[in-house]
């Protein structure tokens, strides 16, 4: 059995590597010393992958992970796959139903078969602190020991191949699931329809902000720090991280609605009456998320805060080094 860590010098397949947290991880890995190979059938264009083409160590397989070809192509000779390529989110999975059932499960099935043909090591799949649903005591944490409950196809499809994974048995591949909080931030290739970027998009445009359920709790991460907590299990001694799930995230770092807006309105107070919310009852997301594991058996801890990120943004729309955050680049759909 393998107890080796996959370290710097080692071959690493970033699946969906020009995405928001992908084209993050390819620099983060780079930097730190590891060949890179993205395989990406760039839906979302190619652009965050640029600055990376000049580096002898990186290398783009265009191509999809439907694709048989493309992924024994794309597998030769890895040691490592981080799996982000993804129809991410509730919305894509919504719109395209039968897309993401043959991206994310039928796609990502036949990613790990291959991989396992290939005798790849590691195996870290991007998967969702969204897989929890809705926490069953209002005033708690759930945890990696608390029942999964996706209300939607995006979680579905995200537990349904965490089981699948986790399930596997095999002594000779070293499978984890990390069940990412929400991201926020800057990347090489930014979001801004997700929650932080796309309300601190609107109060610095001086839009009206309309809050639905301003209540309930939601779990928040960087870019950059999720990206490192991949690093991080390829890294780790196999018998730490083997068929192990970790929530990705800090305990410090779940949020309401309604406390996203108000350290917005810290970096611009007189936005408050751009603000009204429209208050809803029951909301099928409810979840505040522990993150004691990633901290006590990695060593894991964030680097950067929501507020952080607020000021990211903030910078780089009203700096214009975002000139069109409207842009429909910035939207996965």
């Amino acid at each position: 059995m393998d107890i080796t860590a996959v370290d710097r010098g080692a071959n690493v397949l970033v699946t969906g590597g020009a995405g928001y947290i992908g084209a993050v991880v390819v620099g983060l890995l780079l930097q730190d010393g590891y060949r890179v190979r993205v395989l990406d059938n760039l839906s979302c264009g190619g652009n965050a992958l640029l600055t990376y083409f000049q580096n002898p160590h990186f290398e783009l397989a265009y191509g999809d992970i439907r694709n048989r070809k493309d992924l024994r192509s794309a597998l030769e000779n890895v040691d490592a796959v981080i799996h982000l390529a993804a129809v991410v989110g509730d919305p894509a999975c919504r719109k395209y139903p039968e897309l993401a059932v043959a991206v994310n499960k039928q796609g990502s099935e036949e990613l790990c078969r291959a991989a396992v043909e290939k005798q790849v090591r590691r195996f870290v799949f991007a998967s969702t602190c969204s897989n929890y649903g809705k926490m069953p005591d209002p005033d708690g944490y759930v945890d990696e020991t608390s029942p999964l409950n996706p209300v939607s196809l995006y979680a579905e499809l995200k537990v349904g191949f965490e089981n699948y994974l986790l399930g596997l048995g095999l002594d000779d591949f070293c499978p984890t699931c990390l069940r990412f909080a929400t991201a926020y931030g800057l990347s090489p290739r930014p979001r801004f329809d997700l929650t932080v970027n796309e309300f601190t998009r609107d109060l610095l445009l001086n839009r009206p902000l309309e809050i639905y359920g301003e209540q309930f709790w939601r779990p928040y991460c960087h870019t950059g720090d999720l990206a490192r907590a991949c690093i991080m299990v390829l890294k780790a001694p196999r018998p730490a991280v083997a068929y192990q799930a970790f929530n990705v995230g800090d305990n410090a770092e779940n949020y309401r609605k309604r406390d996203l807006v108000e350290l917005i309105l810290e970096r611009l107070p007189n936005r408050r009456e751009n603000v009204t919310y429209v208050h809803r009852d029951e909301d099928p997301r409810d979840y505040r998320v522990n993150f004691d594991k990633i901290s006590e058996v990695l060593g894991f801890s964030v680097s950067r805060t929501v507020a952080d990120g607020i000021a990211e943004i903030i910078f780089a729309i009203g700096s214009g080094l975002i000139r069109n955050p409207d842009d429909e680049y910035f939207i996965n759909r």
